[in-house]
């Protein structure tokens, strides 16, 4: 009885010795924000698959590893094995995190570990060893800095934002990545490219350092007041010297890790002054020329000619109107075509804008184009200028109406003109004739077709009526029609609040994003910029319509608030249109 009692224990504890083991174990559970974690997952029988936890959304980033080690070994006749993955985590924030589990496979079974918890607290001081030389900080010789031209201008005058990345000469940067982009409330802005990072040399804080130039922004305050500019913040990972040089004077590197911020800015802005502010003026800021130029101005009847009305010079040329040119009655003017030439470098935007209109007489006579005003804000006097056009005369040879236009009634017609239209007025320029005799409706071609009509008729009703099942039949191309047709629902809709700026803008959002539903089968949910452009490449869409279609799309928050002319609303419009048209042939 004994032998079976000890026989029956060494069988258990046999068993719960070949018990599959599958866990993790981290270095410690309480940490600053500064410091790091080590964490292990380890089994003690071979596995396959292993997934580890996803530590970004637990909120960790995975400076180290992974790192696998496998051991296996033999003693008093058992054998022992052990297997391990360790990864080293930087946390990402304070709080209470939980590190979620990680999974394998084992002999055909899966095993999970349990989540750990971990405290992470304030960054903490971390003791230096007092046989070691004082170790090289990167919270002491790294900084990023954000350089602002001007802390106090006007309304619409271009100040430069420059952030750079100071780093001492014993330290290396070996990545960054943007924790919080900043945000320019209440300015119009433009990122300029920086095609390749080149590290310098300047002086910082009274020392020299290198320094690169991560972003360049040119901004123009649209309301004065004090605005703030936002923090730009990044994560740097660099690596930094540690401990004594080996015999060969070589220097152990480190990695190392912060997190800098450029802190936040306050720009206070300057109100364009009221003294002297003529009653045409319509926000241009800078330095400008202004020109009325016409194509020609002597023309036959029916001919037409263009007007051009342009700009050129230094300023704020996207953010203000041209004035509008006046002509009589006599003239037929369309609406015009807005274009623009205009570059930003850091001193602000340059270049040129123009209003071209088609102008076409109704009749022969001279008749005279006012002259025009262009006023502006100069920055560099700190007043208002004006700029006056000369007065236009255009020649029309011939054509209907009097040879001398001179005698012209206040709406600027002819007076003799309007006295010939009503004394001819009753005569009619048209007959209508009828035959006194009419042929019977009996028997007649219209009667044999009224009664063959309703038979012709049947096998057309029967097509439309199988088509009509099969649409019913067809739920998906049900969804996307009538998702297409909203979108058409939606451009309506800009269309007739073209002349209001806001609703504009939000019902043309809503169309593009409804011409996605319609021919992407996503939902508004998953419209991110990249998740667009992925899928429209992947459908073949070319690239240059897709950068054009996310460019309107982005553009449509800021237009809501930007000052914009009802040129610019029609362009929108008119490239929302063209967008859609060249996407529906791209994706049929």
């Amino acid at each position: 009885m004994k032998r079976i009692i000890v026989f029956i224990v060494l069988f258990v504890t046999n068993s719960l010795l070949a018990q599959v083991k599958f866990e993790a174990n981290v270095s410690k559970n309480t940490l600053g924000l500064n410091e790091r974690v080590r964490i292990e997952f380890s089994m003690n029988e071979d596995g396959d698959n292993f997934v580890p936890p996803n530590f970004e959304a637990s909120g960790f980033r995975v400076v180290g590893g992974p790192s696998q080690s496998i051991s296996q070994s033999w003693i008093n006749g058992r054998s022992s094995f052990q297997k391990s993955y360790t990864y080293i985590l930087l946390p990402l924030q304070k709080g209470n995190l939980v590190i979620r589990q990680a999974i394998i496979e084992i002999n055909g079974q899966i095993y999970k570990t349990l989540p750990i918890k971990i405290n992470v607290t304030n960054a903490v001081q971390q003791p230096n060893d007092p046989n070691e030389p004082a170790a090289v900080k990167a919270d002491d010789n790294l900084y990023l800095v954000a350089d602002i031209s001007k802390t106090n201008p006007y309304v619409n005058e271009p100040i430069t934002v420059v952030y750079k990345l100071y780093f001492s000469f014993n330290i290396g940067i070996t990545n960054w990545r943007e924790l919080n982009k900043p945000k320019y409330n209440d300015f119009w802005s433009q990122n300029i490219d920086i095609k390749q990072l080149v590290a310098e040399e300047g002086m910082f804080k009274g020392q020299r350092y290198r320094y690169v130039v991560l972003r360049k922004t040119v901004l123009y305050p649209q309301k004065s007041g004090k605005l703030e500019i936002e923090p730009l913040s990044l994560d740097i990972d660099c690596q930094v010297p540690k401990g004594r040089p080996n015999f060969f004077g070589q220097v152990q590197l480190v990695d190392d890790s912060k997190r800098v911020s450029a802190g936040s800015n306050v720009i206070n802005v300057k109100a364009l002054p009221e003294a002297g502010k003529p009653e045409d003026f319509s926000g241009a800021v800078g330095k400008f020329n202004f020109k009325v130029t016409p194509s020609r101005t002597g023309l036959k009847f029916g001919e037409s000619l263009d007007l051009d009305v342009s700009v050129t010079g230094t300023g704020n040329l996207k953010l203000f109107s041209l004035p509008k040119p006046v002509v009589p009655s006599t003239l037929e003017m369309y609406d015009p075509q807005h274009s623009e030439n205009v570059t930003t470098p850091l001193s602000g935007m340059t270049g040129s804008i123009a209003d071209k209109y088609t102008i076409i007489p109704q009749s022969k006579g001279n008749f005279p184009i006012k002259s025009m005003r262009f006023t502006y804000f100069d920055l560099g006097t700190r007043s208002y200028k004006t700029i006056t056009s000369p007065e236009i005369v255009l020649n029309v040879l011939d054509g209907p109406g009097i040879a001398n236009s001179g005698a012209t009634t206040p709406s600027g017609t002819s007076k003799v003109a309007v006295t010939a239209n009503k004394a001819f007025a009753y005569i009619k320029q048209k007959t209508t004739l009828q035959p006194v005799q009419s042929d019977d409706f009996l028997g007649s071609g219209l009667f044999y077709s009224l009664i063959i009509l309703p038979f012709l008729g049947i096998p057309a009703l029967i097509l439309f009526r199988k088509r009509k099942e099969a649409e019913d039949a067809d739920v998906v191309g049900n969804k996307k029609r009538k998702t297409n047709a909203l979108a058409k629902k939606y451009l309506s809709e800009a269309q007739k609040q073209i002349q209001h700026k806001e609703p504009f803008y939000i019902a043309l959002e809503k169309a593009m994003h409804n011409f996605l539903k319609a021919k992407l089968s996503i939902e508004t949910s998953e419209m991110s910029k990249d998740k667009i452009s992925e899928i429209l490449l992947t459908r073949n869409a070319d690239s240059s319509t897709v950068k054009e279609f996310i460019t309107l799309t982005e553009s449509c928050e800021l237009a809501r608030y930007a000052p914009s002319t009802s040129v610019a609303i029609q362009q929108d419009y008119d490239k929302a249109v063209e967008i859609i048209s060249s996407l529906e042939k791209q994706l049929a």
